[in-house]
C-alpha cells in the first residue's frame, strides 16, 4: 500500500473522484502544511492556519499504478489557479502535494510536469514537506456520497468526479 497526500481546492471534491478507482483502498480528508496543531474546519477556513485542504489517499500500486491517482488529482482540479478553485478562494484551496520522501518527490514532480502538457500552462501546484495529517471532522469524510444532492456537490463535485470517470474508465472498480 502506498499513501499520497494531495491538495487540490476542496477536499470534498478529490475524497469523491477518488473513492470510485479500483485499488483506491481510503480517501480521508484533513489538513496538512499549516502552522497549527489539530486544527478545526473553522480555524482552516480562516486561512491564518496555513493548513491546505487535503486528502490522504491510500492506494495498492498492484491494482492501479501511481500514475493513474497523479494524473487524476491533475484532471480533478486546475492547477493552475494559485490559491483557489472556482468560487473557493484562500490558501486552504491551493493545489498542492506532500511527498513523504524523495521517491515520492520525483513522481509527484514528473505529474506536474505532465499536468504543464495537459492543461496548457505551467502548474502553481507547490511541492511541500508531508508534516503532521490531521483528520477531518468526520461529517466531512465521505460527504458526497452521504449528501450527494447537496448544492455544491451537484455544482462542483459532480463535474470533477465525471471527469475523472470519464478520462480513468477502466480503473472504476
Amino acid at each position: 500500500m502506498e499513501t499520497f497526500v494531495l491538495a487540490g481546492g476542496c477536499f470534498w471534491c478529490l475524497d469523491a473522484a477518488y473513492r470510485p478507482l479500483r485499488g483506491v483502498k481510503s480517501v480521508v480528508s484533513g489538513y496538512t502544511g499549516g502552522s497549527a496543531a489539530n486544527p478545526s474546519y473553522e480555524q482552516v477556513c480562516t486561512g491564518t492556519t496555513g493548513h491546505a485542504e487535503a486528502v490522504a489517499v491510500t492506494f495498492d500500486p498492484d491494482e492501479i499504478p501511481a500514475e493513474v491517482i497523479l494524473d487524476a488529482f491533475f484532471t480533478m482540479h486546475d492547477p493552475r489557479q494559485l490559491n483557489r478553485q472556482g468560487n473557493d478562494v484562500g490558501t486552504q484551496y491551493r493545489s498542492a502535494m506532500f511527498p513523504a520522501d524523495d521517491r515520492q518527490r520525483e513522481i509527484f514532480e514528473a505529474a506536474r510536469d505532465r499536468a504543464a502538457i495537459i492543461w496548457d500552462g505551467e502548474p502553481v501546484t507547490t511541492m511541500e514537506p508531508l508534516g503532521e495529517f490531521y483528520d477531518a471532522e468526520d461529517y466531512h469524510q465521505d460527504f458526497f456520497a452521504k449528501n450527494p444532492t447537496q448544492g455544491y456537490c451537484m455544482a462542483v463535485a459532480v463535474p470533477k468526479v465525471n471527469k475523472v470517470r470519464a478520462r480513468f474508465a477502466e480503473y472504476l472498480a
